[in-house]
C-alpha cells in the first residue's frame, strides 16, 4: 500500500539568499528538529564557477516508535540518504530523500525544493512531496505506515516555525539583506559564512524531518476562483488554504491537491472551486475513492440540468414568490450567510398542485447555488473561511395537512438531491416553535437525511429558543425577525394557503415538469450493456456537414465509434432497461442490423475511441459524404478486437451491473459554415462543469482545434 503526501505551496516574504541563511542556522544541531542525530557526506561536488552545490550524505534519525517494535526490528536508529542540490544562479535548493534502513521492506522517497516566488523575485517558495510504500515488515505493515505518517505529520506541523525561528533571529542581529550570486562571487567571498558549502556541507537531515522548512507567512491573494491556468503556477498555497478554505491537517491538504490535481486531469483543466472540492472530501472523511465518486457524480449531475447557470437563468413563478415563506436574511454571529423558512407557513400541497414538484426542486436548487455565493461574499467580508451558512426553520403553523404523503415524497427528493450535491453546506439549523406534530413529520424525514448534517440540528418546542441557551446564542438580537420576538423587520413572504383557482390539473403539472426539464437540459442519458451497443443516427444531406458530440461516461468503460452507411437503418429497441432497473428514457437502442457487412453495408469513419469511466469527450466529424451516420458506444471489453458488438448476448447484458455501462450524451448537426463561424454549439456542449471560472487555455484551444479540422 502506498501512502502520498503533497504539500501546499508555502511562501515566505523573504528573499532566496536570507532564507538559505536561515537554513544554514538549524545545522549543526536544532533544539526544534530533535529526531535529527547527526550526518556524514558521502559525496560533494562543485562547479567550477561555485554556482551549483551537491552533496550527499548519510542521515540518522531517531524514529519515535514503539520499544517492542525497534526490538522486533532490531534497530534503535534510522538511516536516510540525502541529496542537496543548491544552485545560486537559479536561486533554488532541491532536497531528495531516502531510506536506507530496511529499504527492502518499506520505501520512503520525499522531495523538497525552495525557488524563488514566480511573481515576487524576492519570496521564496517551499514544496514537499512523499510517498510511503511498506511491503512487508515482520506482520506489523499497518502498525508501521500509521506510525510513520502520524510522525510525518507532525514533524510537518512543528517543522512550520523552525524556518521563521531563524529569520527572526536573523533580523534580530541586523541581518535583513544579503547579495545574490554572480559569476566571481565565490572567489571574493562575498558569501561570507552562509556559502554553498556553508548550507550545504554542514549536517543536515533527511526530508522525512525536512518538512521542518515550512514556515509560512500570510499572502494576499486574488479571489478565490479567479481564471488561473492549469501549469506549475496553478498551485494552492499555504495561506491561501488558510485563509480561504480554513485549517486543515497536514494530509488534508494533500488529499485536496491530489483531487484538485486528478480533476484538472480528467475535466481538462475546467474545474470546481476550491471550497466546493473540500466540502466533497469533507462528507466522506476525506477518502479519496469516495469522495471523487461522489463528485464526479455530482459534476455530472450538474451538467445535465444546467445548474451552473441557475442563478442567471432561473425566475421563480409570481406563485412561488407569494406564497413560498422562505428568504436570505443578514447573517449569524460567525458570519454564515442566514436564510429563514417559515415552513409552518407554507401550503406544501397548494404549491406542488399550483406549480409541481420540478419547479419547487429547482427552487431549492437555485437557493443552495445562492448560498455558497454567498458564503464566498462573507468569506471576503469577514476576513475569516466561510464555507456554510446557517438555516433558521420556523414550524408555527406545521400541523398534519403537512403530511400530505406527495408533499412528504417530494420532501424526501429534495433532501436526497441537497445531500448528494451540497454536502457540508449547513453549518447549523435552528428549528423554533417545533409542535407535537414535529416528531412524525421528523420520524418520516430523519433517516434520509446525513448523521452529520443532523448533528448540526438544535430543536426548540414552543417558546424554550428565547432566552440564554436559544436562538440567541447564535444571532444577534438585532437580526432575529420580528415575528420571533426580535427586533428585525423581516421581508420574507408570510405564505399562506394557494387558492384552488391556480391548482393544474395533474396532466398539466406532469406536463410542465416534463417540458420544463426539456428545456433544462440538451443530454441524454444511456445505459450499454455487454453485447448490446447504443447507437444513434444522423441524417446528412448535405456534404461537409459537422457531425459534434459530447458525453460524459458516469460508469463502466465504453468504447465510441462513429460509421456511415447509405442505408436507412432500422430501428430495434430493447427495454433493457425494465428489467436492470433504469427507466424509459435509458432504453438501448440499436440501428446496425446483425446481417450487415462492414465494408459493404456500412464503413468506419472514426477511429474507436477507448472512453474511460469519469471522462468527459467532446468532439466532431465534418462529413464528406451524404447518407446515414451513426453514433455508436459501446462496453469495452479489453479482449474485444472488433470494433462492433452484435446483439448476440442479451441475457448476459441482464447478469448484473458490472455488465452495465452508463453515460450522458448530446450531439447536434451543423452545416459546415455555421459550426466554422460560430462558437455557440461548442459553448451548449462544452463537456466541462462550469462550477467555476477556474479554467485554463486548453478549452478554447481544444475548441479551435476542433473549428479547424
Amino acid at each position: 500500500m502506498v501512502q502520498k503526501y503533497q504539500s501546499p505551496v508555502r511562501v515566505y516574504k523573504y528573499p532566496f539568499e536570507l532564507v538559505m541563511a536561515a537554513y544554514e542556522r538549524r545545522f549543526p544541531t536544532c533544539p526544534l528538529i530533535p529526531v535529527f542525530l547527526g550526518s556524514d557526506i558521502v559525496q560533494e561536488h562543485k562547479s567550477e564557477d561555485g554556482s551549483v552545490h551537491v552533496v550527499e550524505r548519510i542521515c540518522k534519525l531517531n524514529v519515535d516508535a514503539p520499544r517492542l517494535l525497534k526490538k522486533i526490528a532490531g534497530v534503535e536508529f534510522v538511516f536516510f540518504i540525502q541529496k542537496n542540490t543548491l544552485n545560486w544562479k537559479d536561486r533554488t535548493l532541491l532536497i531528495e530523500a531516502r531510506n536506507e534502513t530496511f529499504s527492502t521492506r518499506v520505501l520512503v522517497n520525499e522531495t523538497c525544493s525552495y525557488s524563488v516566488h514566480p511573481e515576487n523575485e524576492e519570496w521564496t517558495c517551499f514544496e514537499q512531496s512523499a510517498s510511503l510504500d511498506i511491503k512487508s515488515f515482520f506482520g506489523f505493515e499497518s502498525t508501521v505506515e500509521k506510525i510513520a505518517m502520524k510522525q510525518y505529520t507532525a514533524n510537518i506541523k512543528r517543522g512550520k516555525e523552525v524556518i521563521e525561528f531563524y529569520l527572526n533571529e536573523l533580523i534580530s542581529q541586523g541581518i535583513t539583506h544579503l547579495p545574490r550570486w554572480s559569476p566571481g562571487s565565490h572567489d571574493r567571498n562575498e558569501h561570507a559564512s552562509w556559502t554553498a558549502s556553508g548550507i550545504t556541507a554542514q549536517n543536515s537531515m533527511p526530508a522525512l524531518a525536512e518538512s521542518s522548512a515550512q514556515g509560512s507567512t500570510r499572502v494576499d491573494l486574488a479571489i478565490p476562483g479567479a481564471e488561473t491556468s492549469a501549469s506549475d503556477a496553478d498551485k494552492l498555497e499555504a495561506d491561501y488554504i488558510e485563509r480561504y478554505l480554513g485549517k486543515l491537517t497536514p494530509m488534508q491538504e494533500s488529499s485536496l491537491i491530489h483531487l484538485r490535481q486528478w480533476l484538472q486531469e480528467t475535466y481538462k483543466g475546467k474545474i470546481p472551486k476550491d471550497d466546493h472540492i473540500l466540502r466533497f472530501l469533507r462528507a466522506r472523511d476525506f477518502n479519496m475513492e469516495k469522495t471523487r465518486e461522489m463528485l464526479c457524480q455530482s459534476l455530472s449531475w450538474r451538467k445535465q440540468y444546467q445548474v451552473d447557470y441557475i442563478l442567471q437563468a432561473w425566475r421563480p413563478p409570481p406563485i412561488l414568490e407569494e406564497y413560498y415563506a422562505g428568504g436570505w436574511h443578514y447573517h449569524d454571529k460567525d458570519g454564515r450567510p442566514l436564510y429563514i423558512l417559515r415552513l409552518g407557513q407554507v401550503d406544501t400541497k397548494g404549491l406542488m398542485k399550483a406549480l409541481g414538484e420540478e419547479s419547487i426542486l429547482r427552487h431549492v436548487i437555485s437557493i443552495n447555488e445562492e448560498g455558497q455565493k454567498r458564503c464566498e461574499e462573507n468569506t471576503l467580508q469577514f476576513g475569516w473561511p466561510i464555507g456554510s451558512w446557517t438555516c433558521l426553520v420556523d414550524l408555527e403553523g406545521l400541523n398534519m395537512r403537512h403530511l400530505w404523503r406527495p408533499g412528504v415524497k417530494a420532501l424526501l427528493r429534495i433532501i436526497e438531491v441537497v445531500e448528494a450535491n451540497y454536502p457540508e453546506t449547513l453549518g447549523r439549523l435552528l428549528i423554533v416553535r417545533a409542535p407535537r406534530v414535529f416528531p412524525v413529520l421528523w420520524t418520516l424525514v430523519s433517516p434520509f437525511i446525513n448523521e452529520n448534517t443532523r448533528e448540526k440540528f438544535l430543536i426548540y418546542s414552543g417558546n424554550n429558543y428565547q432566552g440564554p441557551g436559544g436562538i440567541s446564542d447564535y444571532l444577534d438580537n438585532e437580526i432575529i425577525p420580528d415575528f420571533l420576538g426580535g427586533e428585525c423587520m423581516c421581508n420574507i413572504s408570510e405564505g399562506g394557503l394557494v387558492p384552488k383557482s391556480l391548482y393544474q390539473s395533474d396532466d398539466d403539472t406532469e406536463a410542465s415538469d416534463h417540458i420544463r426539464l426539456c428545456t433544462d437540459t440538451v443530454y441524454h442519458s444511456s445505459y450499454v450493456y455487454k453485447g448490446s451497443p447504443h447507437e444513434i443516427t444522423a441524417e446528412i444531406l448535405e456534404e461537409e456537414s459537422v457531425i459534434t458530440w459530447d458525453f460524459d461516461i458516469l460508469r463502466g468503460d465504453v468504447v465510441f465509434s462513429l460509421f456511415h452507411s447509405k442505408r436507412a437503418p432500422q430501428t430495434h429497441q430493447k427495454d433493457l432497461g425494465i428489467v436492470a432497473g433504469s427507466t424509459p428514457s435509458t432504453n438501448n437502442v440499436q440501428l446496425i442490423d446483425k446481417n450487415w457487412v462492414m465494408g459493404v453495408d456500412y464503413s468506419l469513419v472514426e477511429s474507436p475511441l477507448i472512453c474511460k469511466e469519469g471522462e468527459s469527450i467532446q468532439g466532431s466529424h465534418v462529413t464528406r459524404w451524404p447518407g446515414f451516420y451513426i453514433l455508436q458506444w459501446k462496453m469495452h471489453s479489453p479482449a474485444s478486437g472488433s470494433s462492433l458488438v452484435r446483439v448476440d448476448d442479451v441475457l448476459a447484458s441482464l447478469q448484473g451491473s458490472s455488465h452495465k455501462c452508463k453515460f450522458m450524451y448530446y450531439f447536434e448537426v451543423l452545416a459546415s459554415e455555421d459550426f466554422r463561424g460560430s462558437m455557440s454549439s461548442l459553448e451548449s456542449c462544452s463537456g466541462f462543469s462550469q462550477l467555476s471560472g477556474t479554467t485554463n487555455s486548453s478549452n478554447k484551444s481544444h475548441s479551435d482545434s476542433l473549428i479547424s479540422r
